[in-house]
């Protein structure tokens, strides 16, 4: 079974999506501190003026909370703030209301959470794609493991029957990649296609949110999500771009 155990992120871009397509089991990891300039509560979009940023701000956030305590700002005025930046950003494009549609039918929910919004977000996008048929999301408080770090993730990943643990460029700097392998446990990193399709607004780049290939392609924007994970050895033996 492949695993992917992530924190949620707001809209993601299609790499993320790529990575739930390769998994048989999400394990959303939002019990774990909430970082300022992580891609939880904020996407980059596409305008014709270079790409922005839109982010969903925070309430009574303080040092330490995590993803699952951070709370949304309780106006709506930002809500419509987004709205109004995709519009701009994806005017033109053939299946804009499918964009903005998942966006709206997102946020016409109150969410307890950061986490609870981001997750919803993400799950809104790989649904549309057909991404989620046939597999299991798991919230990782279900699983009562404690523990941080890689000895956390690796438990995880044993909890529920995992033997291939699929993850983002990020995990090369903390995951002890021996302790899975003698847990039975393949590690593989994604190896980030990028594959360009039709985009507004000049030259091609991939790290948009994921409404980006909605608007432009609808659900036929599956045909473009080609990545695959490798051995994390060959991982480390080639000098990738993180993302």
């Amino acid at each position: 079974m492949n695993v992917l155990v992530t924190q949620s992120m707001l809209f993601p871009w299609v790499g993320m999506l790529e990575q739930v397509r390769l998994a048989d089991i999400i394990v959303h990891y939002d019990d774990v501190q909430f970082s300022k300039g992580s891609f939880t509560n904020r996407v980059q979009v596409k305008t014709n003026n270079g790409p922005r940023w839109m982010t969903v701000p925070l309430q009574h956030l303080h040092l330490g909370q995590l993803i699952d305590e951070v709370q949304v700002n309780k106006s709506s005025s930002w809500k419509e703030q987004h709205i109004a930046l995709l519009v701009q950003s994806l005017d033109g494009a053939p299946h804009i209301r499918d964009a903005i549609n998942i966006v709206r039918e997102v946020y016409a929910s109150n969410y307890e959470s950061l986490g609870a919004l981001s997750r919803a977000s993400t799950l809104k996008l790989a649904d549309y794609f057909g991404l989620l048929q046939g597999k299991r999301v798991i919230d990782v408080r279900e699983l009562d493991i404690s523990g941080s770090s890689s000895g956390r993730v690796l438990e995880v990943v044993r909890a529920v029957g995992g033997d291939v643990y699929i993850t983002g460029h990020g995990a090369r700097n903390y995951l002890d990649h021996k302790a899975f392998e003698q847990a039975g446990i393949d590690v593989r990193y994604m190896r980030y296609a990028c594959k360009s399709y039709p985009q507004l607004w000049g030259q091609f780049t991939p790290y948009v949110t994921g409404l980006d290939l909605v608007a432009n392609c609808a659900q036929n924007g599956i045909q473009w999500m080609t990545s695959q994970a490798i051995p994390w050895r060959d991982f480390l033996d080639q000098e990738l771009p993180s993302q």
